[in-house]
Order: structure tokens, then sequence, then C-alpha cells
């Protein structure tokens, strides 16, 4: 195994890519617990409620309630599935790369390749599966309370609302100042690039005129 110091120092485009793998295994590695903990509370949800009315003399559970619940539970189901899926596959490939510490085989990863599933399942998993799972909560809260007393479902409900909408808020901020994190990094990177172009450029010149002020020696 090669001297994993010696490798940090390299500030290059493999070392940029190195902190891309990084990223990436990270986000992977929280979509898939995210997905697996949030998919097995649905799962038991739809195992272990009641939907049959213990009480002879209340309410009836309306249809479109029941649709409501199927729908958002498959959903729920299925996205954090997706993501636990892109995760499985793409996960194994990169940890076999970074815990080998060796600088030079960082493009022997798919985190590159796979840059878009990779932000498909950490959205998923993070964004619509969290925001899903609100709403699956509200629907239990209607039908458990639903034939047993209704204003506690409109209490939950009303509690609920304001937290998805900061939930939305608080994502649709997160991901501008993102944006705008990852352009200014670039910027930087860029003008660093720059920078490093016109100081060889200098260096080039001045040993050119060096070579050509310099007096011929004969032999």
């Amino acid at each position: 195994m090669s001297n994993q110091g010696d490798n940090i120092h390299h500030q290059g485009p493999a070392f940029l890519s190195w902190r891309k793998l990084h990223l990436s295994k990270a986000k992977l590695k929280a979509a898939s617990n995210t997905s697996a903990l949030l998919a097995g509370f649905a799962m038991v949800a739809v195992v272990e409620i009641q939907l049959n009315n213990n009480n002879p003399g209340g309410e009836q559970l309306p249809k479109p309630l029941l649709f409501l619940f199927a729908i958002c539970t498959t959903m729920l189901v299925a996205v954090h599935m997706l993501a636990l899926l892109i995760s499985t596959c793409i996960l194994p490939n990169m940890e076999a790369i970074s815990n080998l510490h060796i600088l030079s085989l960082v493009n022997e990863s798919p985190h590159e390749k796979m840059h878009m599933y990779i932000e498909l399942a950490w959205g998923c998993s993070t964004v619509l599966g969290i925001l899903l799972f609100m709403v699956e909560v509200a629907i239990l809260c209607w039908i458990q309370f639903y034939s047993v007393l209704k204003e506690a479902a409109y209490v939950a409900t009303a509690i609920l609302v304001p937290f998805v909408i900061l939930f939305i808020w608080f994502a649709i901020i997160f991901y501008r100042n993102l944006v705008a994190h990852t352009y200014e990094t670039r910027k930087c990177g860029i003008q660093e690039l720059e920078e490093l172009k016109h100081v060889l450029e200098m260096g080039d010149e001045l040993t050119t005129r060096e070579i050509r002020s310099s007096p011929l020696v004969n032999i």
C-alpha cells in the first residue's frame, strides 16, 4: 500500500476527483441508511395498520383516503427502493477504490460516470422520500383517528403542514446555497489554474530570454 500522506499533497485533477469520490460515497451511504429505515417503517405501517373499523357505530373510512394511503405508501417504498438499489450497486465499487488509498486509481471509480445516478439516489432519499414520509404520517393519523376522534386528525394535520412547508423551504434554500458554493469553488479553481498557467508562461519567457542573452562559448 502506498503512502497516503504523500498522495494527499497532490493538488491536481486526480486529487479533486478523489475528493468527489469521498463526497459521492458519503451521499450514497446516507441515502442507503435513510431509505432502508423509512421504507421499513412504511412496510411495517402497511402490515400493522387496522383498516377494519373496530367500532361498529363509527364512521367508515372514505375510499379516497384509502386510495391516497395506497398511492402514498407505494410511492414511498418505490422511491426509497430506487435509492437503495442505486446505492447498493454503485457503493461497493467506490469503496473498493477508496479503501486502497491510491490516488492514481481514482479514475477506476465509477463516481464520475455515475454522477447523475448518485445525485438521483441522494435526492430521492433525502428530499422526495422524506416529503412522502411526512405525507404518510398525516394519512396514518387520519386512518387511525377518523372513526374515533376526527379532531385529533385535524390537529395532527395542522401541526404537520408547517413542518412540510419548512422542509420544502429548507430544501430550496439548501440547494441554492449548494449550487452557489459549487459555482464559487469551481470559479476559484479556474482562477488558480489561470494563475498557474500565467506563472508557467512567465517562467518559460524568462528561461528563453536567459538562453538568448547568454554568450556563446566556443570549445
